[in-house]
């Protein structure tokens, strides 16, 4: 074929298609339709009103159908099928020829013997690009499952943040992947589904596709939990006829009322049901009934221009009883991904609540295609301006993962920071900031600026003072105080705090930077607390070998660069605490005796056994209970290590007498304490109280007071705001235990005063 082929642009089509039908973008494919064929994609081309290289996307399809060739999906259908449907996909969003190519391409260079360079020398630098854009990166043996996952997102987003169609491609194979997701078996369902629903549709929403991401999500759904899914479908199967009728009314009674008004173009009124995940997160997510879900019906109103928009909405107004609190202008406050357009929640004389959706054609393009919209309506590369600006947040999500040395954390970026709901606060001088549901005053400093962040000290919500753990909401006006002091920089208790990942993103990076060798201090503290608490006993010469997979995974060359990554929050102990203690247990594991004769005690005439009274036999008393003088007690007998004491209460001796296992328990014996017990043990004990200054040094008075030895006690601020102290302590006894915290408790503004284990 030759360039003859190309189809020209129609120039006459310069008001822009208008969908005929309100929602589905892919309307005029059947419902999870596998028979694409090159013709089908040939006639879709033929029939669209822009330019095609027609002679390119056939050359592509060739090339991918002899690459695989004898390749079957799990629905045993050839391979080849599933490229073409991505690209029938991307066609249906405008996209270029040059997409509709890589789309054709996008797995030849992962699962067949071609290259990317093959690619290059007979498509070009571009559909290369975009190829090796969504093409995974081939396993790297020291990764888990996990931080592969983590690795391949991060690399499309890096390709990304050249090229947006990258992107745009994986999200049409994702989609095509999920309508054919019944074939896989089902742990792959569920993998597929979730990463779908935490990384593909929020990606798909902030993009501003709706149509994708609203089909994305309702997939996910159906594997996720097929009970609600369908129990909902039900829900809106059940007087579906009704519903139906109730729409066109509604509609029909809205077109009446506009003949009589003087518009440019008479507007397009479009009537839906909400999507069923939609419908979930109110019912099930936000604990409603479904009566109470007020947008379930809406109907949407397209003009000609902005001033129209609000001419309809008084209009609307007029018609029907608008609901309090239901109003909410995305005209002048747009999405954090551009959306616009005016929301108002009214009630029709049948007493049923809508949702009335009002924008302009331009405003309907950007919402349906979201960034497509630029190729489909022939800005493309050109708009590349007001592109860089909407893909900031790439960027954003890039540097956060970079400064946390997790390569996860780009996972839960997506997760949390492009969830679909936002919330948007006004600066004192009027301008707009989007967040994230339940962000804090420090994330709303530090999306103002890094600098303003970093000397927060407090702020002023709608006038009143409030804390910096304080929860925004949309419409609040918020004014930060800053600190005047050059040396002013964060606090370590808001990692706990804020919300967003670009605020944790600074903060780590202000420590990082500042803080070595406090970071060092903290992180060595903080790891020898973790290994203590999960009985990791290793000689600190030994750190280095038992770490270092994990010098590998967070780009440390010594173990300071570990120390100070656990310090300034770029490794999360919770994560790597697992897999060290398993490694720990093959390493270090058989320097214990495993197999070792029973020491049996000698047992006194009431087969209990008096401590004191217990000769040659070793005794130590457990970690995981710390028993006292006064506790109800049990023996463990163990192997070459005597008699390790443990209180009744001890969740390691409840889950033995559930197990009912005859071997586990006749190794637990009756033990009890003597009446002249005069034992000192260590024991731990943990404070919550509301945070205020000289409530440490309260307690140390108590403490010393009580002439109780103190082994060692530390302070922090918790998530929520409140001060929460702990110490280890020598005591003898459970009676001297329970005057000291009786006394403890009367402390002002103490909350809970508990015993705890070390």
């Amino acid at each position: 074929m030759n360039d003859e082929m190309k189809i020209s642009d129609n120039k006459a089509s310069a008001d822009k298609k208008k969908p005929d039908s309100d929602m589905n973008l892919f309307s005029d494919i059947p419902e999870y339709d596998d028979n694409f064929t090159i013709e089908k994609l040939i006639q879709k081309i033929l029939t669209d009103d822009r330019q095609y290289d027609l002679s390119k996307i056939v050359s592509a399809y060739e090339f991918a159908a002899k690459a695989h060739e004898g390749q079957k999906r799990s629905s045993g259908q050839a391979y080849i099928i599933h490229p073409l449907a991505v690209a029938y996909i991307l066609l249906e969003l405008g996209m270029d020829t040059d997409t509709i190519c890589a789309a054709l391409l996008h797995d030849v260079v992962e699962d067949t013997p071609a290259t990317l360079d093959d690619l290059k020398k007979r498509f070009g630098q571009d559909v290369a690009m975009l190829v090796d854009g969504v093409t995974k990166l081939s396993k790297i043996p020291v990764f888990t499952k996990e931080e592969q996952q983590a690795e391949n997102i991060r690399k499309i987003l890096l390709a990304m943040s050249q090229d947006i169609r990258v992107m745009i491609i994986k999200l049409c194979d994702r989609l095509h992947n999920m309508r054919t997701l019944k074939y896989r078996p089902d742990d792959k369902q569920r993998n597929t589904a979730l990463e779908t629903m935490n990384i593909y549709a929020p990606i798909a929403h902030r993009l501003g596709i709706h149509a994708v991401k609203e089909e994305l999500e309702d997939l996910a759904f159906h594997y996720l939990d097929p009970y609600a899914y369908t129990e909902i479908e039900n829900i809106l199967n059940n007087k579906k006829e009704e519903r139906e009728a109730f729409i066109e009314i509604i509609k029909k009674r809205i077109s009446e009322r506009f003949r009589s008004e003087d518009f440019t173009n008479p507007p397009q009124i479009d009537g839906r049901v909400k999507s069923i995940y939609g419908i979930y997160k109110k019912i099930f997510l936000h604990h409603k009934n479904i009566d109470e879900v007020y947008d379930k019906y809406a109907v949407r109103i397209i003009v000609s221009s902005i001033s129209e928009c609000y001419n309809v909405l008084g209009l609307i107004h007029d018609m029907f009883r608008p609901l309090p609190n239901r109003f909410k202008d995305y005209i002048s406050t747009p999405k954090s991904n551009n959306y616009r357009s005016l929301h108002t929640t009214v009630l029709g004389k049948e007493g049923i609540p809508f949702e009335v959706q009002i924008r302009t054609w331009e405003m309907h393009e950007e919402a349906e295609y979201g960034i497509a919209a630029h190729w489909k309506y022939k800005e493309g590369i050109q708009g590349r301006d007001k592109m860089e600006q909407r893909l900031a947040w790439v960027r954003q999500i890039i540097e956060a993962q970079q400064t946390s040395d997790d390569v996860e954390e780009i996972v839960r970026i997506i997760k949390t920071d492009l969830a679909p709901e936002d919330i948007v606060i006004m600066t004192p001088k009027g301008r707009s900031v989007d967040l994230p549901v339940n962000s804090t005053i420090i994330d709303f400093a530090y999306r103002i600026h890094t600098e303003i962040g970093h000397k927060t000290i407090g702020a002023k919500v709608d006038g009143r003072i409030v804390p910096l753990d304080y929860k925004l909401q949309t419409g609040q006006i918020c004014e930060i105080l800053t600190s005047r002091d050059p040396e002013k920089g964060p606090n370590r208790a808001w990692l706990n705090i804020v919300k967003t990942n670009e605020a944790r993103s600074k903060i780590r990076s202000w420590f990082k930077k500042e803080r070595r060798e406090e970071n060092i201090a903290e992180g060595k503290a903080a790891l020898e607390r973790e290994f203590k608490r999960h009985r990791i006993n290793l000689d600190p010469s030994k750190y280095e070998e038992l770490l270092s997979d994990d010098f590998k995974r967070h780009n440390c060359t010594s173990l300071d660069d570990f120390y100070a990554s656990v310090g300034y929050g770029g490794v999360l102990l919770s994560k790597i605490i697992p897999r060290l203690r398993d490694k720990y247990e093959k390493l270090y594991g058989s320097e214990t005796p495993s197999v070792a004769p029973l020491i049996q005690p000698k047992s006194s005439g009431r087969g209990n056994i008096i401590l004191d009274q217990v000769d040659d036999v070793l005794v130590k008393f457990a970690q995981c209970c710390n028993p006292l003088p006064g506790d109800d007690i049990v023996g463990f007998i163990t192997r070459g290590h005597g008699i390790s004491v443990h209180t009744v209460r001890c969740s390691n001796y409840k889950a033995v007498l559930n197990r009912g296992s005859e071997e586990e328990l006749s190794r637990w014996c009756d033990i009890q304490w003597s009446d002249h017990s005069a034992t000192q043990l260590q024991t731990s004990f943990q404070v919550t109280a509301v945070d205020r200054v000289g409530l440490v040094y309260d307690i140390s008075a108590i403490l010393l007071e009580a002439r109780v030895p103190i082994v060692h006690s530390a302070s922090r601020v918790m998530k929520n705001g409140d001060a929460f102290f702990e110490s280890t302590i020598i005591i003898s006894s459970t009676e001297q235990l329970k005057n000291l915290f009786e006394k403890l408790r009367k402390i002002k503004g103490v909350i809970s005063v508990e015993r705890s284990t070390l």
